[in-house]
C-alpha cells in the first residue's frame, strides 16, 4: 500500500549530474505549460524557500571543504522538510502542476552513490523529510560527467561550487546511480539524452509532461477546477 498521499495537482521532478541544463530547461517547461493555461509553480532544491535558500549557500560555499557528509545529508533533508512543508504541499493541494529542479533522487545519487552513505539510512531521511510524498514524474537528464563538467565550468567561468568542484570519479558514481534508479523505477523515471540540442530536449520535455498529465487524466479544466488559490509561476529566483 503507498503511503503517498494524494492531491489533485501533479508533481514533476527534474534531476541529472552537473552541466545537463536542468534550470534552463525548467524554466522553459515552466513558460510553455503556463502559457498553455495550467497553473504552474517552479522550485528548486535546496533552496526554494527562505530557510532553504540559507542552507544553500552553506551547502555550495566553497569555503566549507571540511564539511562532512553526514552534516552535508542533513543538510539536505531540512532544506527539503521546509520546503515540502512551505511550498511543495501547499501547491499540490491548490490543484498546481509543481516542477522542482531536484528532489530527494539527488541525495541518493550524490549523498549515497557518490558519498557512499548507506543507502537505507538515506531512504529512511527522505521518508522523514517528505513526509512520505514522491513524484508523479522524475525526468532524468542524462550526460557524460566529463562533457557536464567542462559545460559547467564553461558556464561559470571556471567558478565551480563545493560539489561541481568533485571528482570525476564521484561524478561518475553520480551518475551511475541515477541509472540504476532510472532501470529500478521505469514507471516513474523518463531518461532523456542531455547532450543534444537545447531546444530538441525541450521538445522531449514537453512530450513526456503532456502524455503524462494525459495519462493522470489532468487537462487544464481539470485541474484549475481543483485550485483553491492562485498560484505564482515560479518561486525560482529570476
Amino acid at each position: 500500500m503507498s503511503i503517498t498521499p494524494h492531491f489533485p495537482g501533479f508533481f514533476l521532478t527534474l534531476e541529472g549530474g552537473e552541466g545537463t541544463g536542468k534550470s534552463a530547461q525548467l524554466r522553459l517547461l515552466t513558460d510553455y505549460l503556463h502559457d498553455k493555461g495550467y497553473p504552474v509553480l517552479a522550485t528548486r532544491e535546496p533552496g526554494g524557500t527562505g530557510l532553504g535558500d540559507d542552507i544553500r549557500r552553506i551547502l555550495l560555499d566553497r569555503a566549507n571543504t571540511g564539511m562532512s557528509h553526514h552534516t552535508e545529508l542533513l543538510l539536505y533533508e531540512a532544506s527539503r522538510a521546509q520546503l515540502v512543508h512551505q511550498v511543495i504541499r501547499p501547491a499540490l493541494a491548490s490543484g498546481a502542476i509543481v516542477i522542482c529542479d531536484r528532489f530527494f533522487d539527488s541525495t541518493t545519487a550524490y549523498q549515497g552513490y557518490g558519498r557512499g552513505i548507506d543507502l537505507a539510512l538515506i531512504r529512511a531521511l527522505n521518508l522523514a523529510a517528505t513526509g512520505g510524498l514522491r513524484p508523479d514524474c522524475t525526468i532524468l537528464l542524462d550526460i557524460d560527467p566529463s562533457i557536464g563538467l567542462q559545460r559547467a565550468r564553461s558556464r561559470n567561468g571556471h567558478q565551480l561550487d563545493r560539489l561541481e568542484r568533485e571528482t570525476l570519479a564521484f561524478h561518475q558514481r553520480v551518475r551511475r546511480g541515477y541509472l540504476q534508479m532510472a532501470q529500478h523505477e521505469p514507471d516513474r523515471f523518463v531518461v532523456i539524452d542531455a547532450s543534444g540540442y537545447p531546444l530538441a530536449i525541450q521538445v522531449q520535455l514537453r512530450s513526456t509532461i503532456c502524455n503524462r498529465l494525459q495519462s493522470h487524466g489532468i487537462d487544464r479544466e481539470t485541474i484549475a477546477a481543483a485550485r483553491l488559490d492562485p498560484m505564482p509561476t515560479r518561486s525560482l529566483p529570476a
